[in-house]
């Protein structure tokens, strides 16, 4: 868990090189705002010193998770040598990167309660880690510039290729080769100019993120001996596949396997796969999600929340830690039940409606959309939806005693609204007693909540069914070994001249 520390706003840095401000900008964007911090510093060990010292390029806390980033953006030697060339970028761009990652976690898990957001040392970071046996580290290095070098040496994508042969620094003497900097310190994740889009872009929330991370340190570290021709090619392997659990894993074949090799176009065929065009399309939806959370984020970093309770940015957090937890095809379905309910809900309409978990440990969440009294000021709408809001609330718990944690989130009925506004509650259902219960009964009778619920279940498919392709009115000459002009990347025979 993480410990808030009051602060009236939160003032962050926004990277000082190009390539961090860019890096700030990707992470963000994944893991949002309230959680990603560019540039930590510490506290200066010299008395008397002015200013501290950089951590860290960027600093990730959400719960139990702790990513720590460091970039390197420095040029690759040309000196006609290129055994020599990559010897002195990597010890400059990766090992003294990994050395600075691997300081950082020493940092945090000695001394959390030292770090700053800025280099006076005057702001403290708003959400401390405390660091327990539940605490996951990641390291992630950032190494800029060689991507250009390798794609001019051996054509390809340009990433770095994985072989997971390799154990400790020394041993990293092949060009455009990483594997395990140090087996006996936390896993350091090397990422070029070319992953680093390509991670943040196929997991663009911190579970999946950090759900690609664990599974990727577990397998090259206790998994048969792998070389893959570049990460993406090894994150197309894991996207391919889930297990009894929903979860995506590296699948094995059936009989037993000492190496495992993954060549080139994986990836290629992955994001060519009509299956994997039509998810992009169907998560379209879930990004309202993430506005919505980056809306009251913003709201509660700059002080400007029109409710803000006694904790400030701490309660906010802890709130929208659980719309940030979740995964991008969970997202998809809660944004699409609330827009749903926002564009279909007439403006003079009340209307609750409730998205039950979908794995144990998920919240019950619940809209709330009420119509603006144009006569009443601000004040008091804003009042009047709250006292519903935590009505609605109570009443989930109430429908559902096997609830123990309720979201709420209430917004204008009508979907004509200029200036929308939201709220968010959170109920924490574990010290129900008989007094609420009668309460929540009391309100929901009064105010007609959640009396006629309607219930309806469904699976989300993360791969959904491609829409059927329209049959092509194809011109009357086309060889039969050039592209199908459908824009497949078959050969026409192979394709619609085969049919």
């Amino acid at each position: 868990m993480a410990m808030p520390m009051n602060q009236e706003r939160i003032e962050k840095q926004q990277g000082i090189t190009t390539a961090e401000r860019y890096l700030a900008r990707l992470c963000e964007r994944t893991f949002l705002s309230l959680w990603s911090y560019p540039n930590i510093f510490r506290e200066a060990l010299v008395p008397g010193a002015k200013i501290g010292k950089e951590v860290c390029d960027l600093l990730v806390v959400f719960e139990d998770q702790v990513l720590i980033f460091s970039d390197k953006d420095c040029a690759v030697p040309q000196t006609g040598n290129l055994q020599l060339d990559w010897s002195r970028w990597f010890r400059k761009a990766v090992v003294e990167s990994a050395k600075q990652a691997h300081g950082a976690e020493r940092l945090l898990r000695q001394f959390p309660n030292r770090l700053f957001l800025d280099r006076e040392c005057t702001k403290s970071l708003p959400f401390v880690p405390q660091i327990t046996d539940r605490t996951r580290f990641h390291l992630i290095v950032v190494a800029h510039k060689i991507a250009d070098r390798c794609r001019d040496e051996l054509g390809g994508s340009g990433s770095l290729m994985i072989n997971s042969d390799l154990k400790g620094a020394a041993a990293h003497t092949e060009p455009f080769q990483v594997g395990d900097l140090d087996p006996a310190k936390s896993f350091v994740h090397v990422l070029d100019d070319t992953t680093l889009n390509v991670l943040m872009r196929e997991l663009d929330t911190i579970a999946d993120f950090v759900a690609y991370l664990d599974k990727k340190e577990e397998f090259l570290r206790t998994g048969p001996r792998l070389f893959a021709a570049g990460e993406e090619e090894l994150l197309s392997w894991y996207l391919r596949y889930t297990n009894e659990k929903k979860e995506h894993f590296f699948k094995l074949p059936e009989e037993r396997v000492d190496f495992i090799s993954l060549e080139e176009g994986f990836y290629e065929d992955y994001l060519r796969n009509p299956q994997r065009i039509a998810k992009v399309e169907a998560n379209e939806v879930s990004y309202s999600w993430d506005r919505l959370i980056e809306k009251f984020s913003f709201h509660a970093m700059s002080g400007t929340q029109f409710f803000a309770t006694p904790g400030g940015v701490s309660d906010t957090e802890r709130i929208l830690r659980w719309m940030a937890r979740e995964p991008r095809v969970r997202r998809r379905m809660l944004a699409r039940k609330l827009v749903e309910c926002v564009i279909t809900t007439p403006a003079n309409m009340r209307r609750t409606a409730v998205s039950q978990p979908s794995s144990p440990g998920d919240p019950y969440y619940v809209y709330l959309m009420i119509p603006w009294n144009h006569r009443a000021t601000v004040q008091e709408n804003r009042d009047v939806r709250r006292y519903f809001l935590e009505a609605a609330c109570m009443a989930v718990r109430l429908k559902c005693p096997e609830a123990l944690d309720v979201v709420g989130i209430a917004t204008e009925s009508g979907n004509d609204s200029q200036t929308r506004s939201e709220d968010a509650m959170y109920l924490d259902c574990r010290g129900w007693n008989e007094e609420m219960e009668q309460e929540a009964k009391e309100l929901q009778q009064a105010l007609g909540l959640l009396m006629n619920v309607q219930e309806t279940r469904g699976i989300e498919q993360e791969y959904p069914e491609p829409e059927p392709r329209p049959l092509l009115h194809l011109p009357v000459k086309v060889g039969r070994n050039e592209p199908c002009p459908c824009g497949s990347g078959k050969k026409f025979k192979k394709c619609h001249g085969g049919r």
